[in-house]
């Protein structure tokens, strides 16, 4: 996989301009996650101060969230510019910048992901269906969407009198 690698002996004192792309498969998330659409691309400017790098300049990668209103899947590219991202020179040679603009990226995703912020904006509303679960039922709304017989919750009414007890 591509990596972006920083070769610190030929690194000029005034810095260096590093620009490209890196797969998708580089964010590694878990399967019920946001998703990576796209390549993580970069446009950075790298020189050395002492014990530090410093990368500066401009990220962005494409990810398909869920809306936590609508529960509907859109595409939402995560552009950090101006970004700044500083490693820690431990060691003389290669440095692997890769994980840190990863994680650059990562660390500002959405909380709430919602689809009026999307690429593509969408009206972002409750489906009527879920306002349903307290109404009566002879108001002519349809079944509220919940499984029939989830007893999950039953369980905490076991624990009402807990504090009770000896």
């Amino acid at each position: 996989m591509k990596r972006l690698i920083v070769d610190l002996a030929t690194l000029p004192d005034d810095g260096k301009h590093f620009a490209g792309e890196l797969p998708k498969e580089v964010f590694d998330l878990p399967p019920d996650d946001a998703k990576p659409v796209g390549p993580l691309e970069y446009d950075l400017q790298v020189q050395r101060f002492g014990s530090e790098l410093l990368l500066t300049g401009s990220l962005s990668a494409p990810f398909e969230f869920t809306c936590v209103v609508t529960l509907q899947q859109f595409v939402q590219t995560i552009r950090l510019d101006p970004a700044a991202v500083s490693l820690e020179i431990t060691s003389e040679g290669e440095i692997d910048a890769t994980e840190a603009v990863r994680e650059e990226i990562l660390i500002h995703f959405p909380i709430n992901p919602r689809c009026d912020e999307a690429d593509v904006p969408m009206p972002c509303e409750i489906d009527p269906r879920y306002l349903a679960v307290d109404k009566t039922p002879d108001d002519g709304l349809a079944t509220p969407p919940r499984a029939e017989g989830d007893d999950r919750w039953s369980a905490l009414d076991t624990l009402q009198d807990l504090k009770d007890q000896p």
